[in-house]
């Protein structure tokens, strides 16, 4: 698959039940970033981001919060959303609901927030249903980096990226070691992209 991949409107439309993007008439993005907190790679991401002086939406491992919770207070403090990505990263398509939706809750005790983003994009109708029944907002994406791809090009990916934002776009990023090599490369020059097309930042 090329990355990043983007998620075309007709498509989104289809599952209304979740957010895929924001105002298309608006000329500002969503900057997101899954599975940290991580040591190095998410202190890499709050730099660039202060640099930029740009907000993002980190979607963190309950897991992760509860062994890193200075990082977490870090991220906090400077200013940006953080969002629910269960506790342990369970694959909703290979966990029962009743377990799926105890995990989030479970991850929400330390990430105090509604917005949630299942990981890898997956989550049954059920399991979907039991969370906005309990006040979460489902977050999804547009636009993938493809950061964690170890077998990707950063130069391609990059390419993509530029070529797939548009207004409104939910941008997936990963603060985790896996993709970090790849971060490195594209994240700097990314927002450097974004700043030059003037886009704004927006938050959910």
């Amino acid at each position: 698959m090329l990355y990043p991949d983007r998620i075309p409107d007709w498509f989104s439309n289809l599952f209304s039940g979740f957010l895929w993007h924001g105002d298309r008439q608006k000329k500002s993005v969503y900057l997101t970033f899954d599975d940290g907190p991580t040591p190095v790679v998410t202190d890499f991401v709050l730099d660039q981001l202060a640099e930029y002086d740009f907000k993002a939406t980190f979607f963190l491992i309950g897991d992760c919060v509860q062994r890193e919770q200075e990082l977490f207070q870090k991220i906090r403090f400077a200013g940006h959303q953080v969002g629910n990505h269960t506790y342990n990263h369970l694959n909703s398509w290979k966990t029962s609901t009743t377990r799926y939706v105890e995990n989030v809750e479970k991850a929400s005790i330390v990430i105090d927030s509604r917005l949630f983003r299942p990981p890898y994009g997956r989550i049954t109708p059920t399991a979907a249903r039991r969370l906005r029944e309990r006040n979460y907002k489902i977050i999804l994406w547009d636009v993938l980096s493809g950061d964690f791809d170890q077998w990707g090009n950063p130069n391609g990916c990059l390419k993509a990226l530029k070529k797939n934002t548009r207004s409104g776009s939910i941008v997936v990023f990963h603060d985790s070691e896996k993709a970090f090599d790849t971060l490195k490369k594209i994240l700097p020059e990314y927002l450097e992209w974004l700043r030059n097309e003037g886009y704004s930042m927006s938050q959910f």
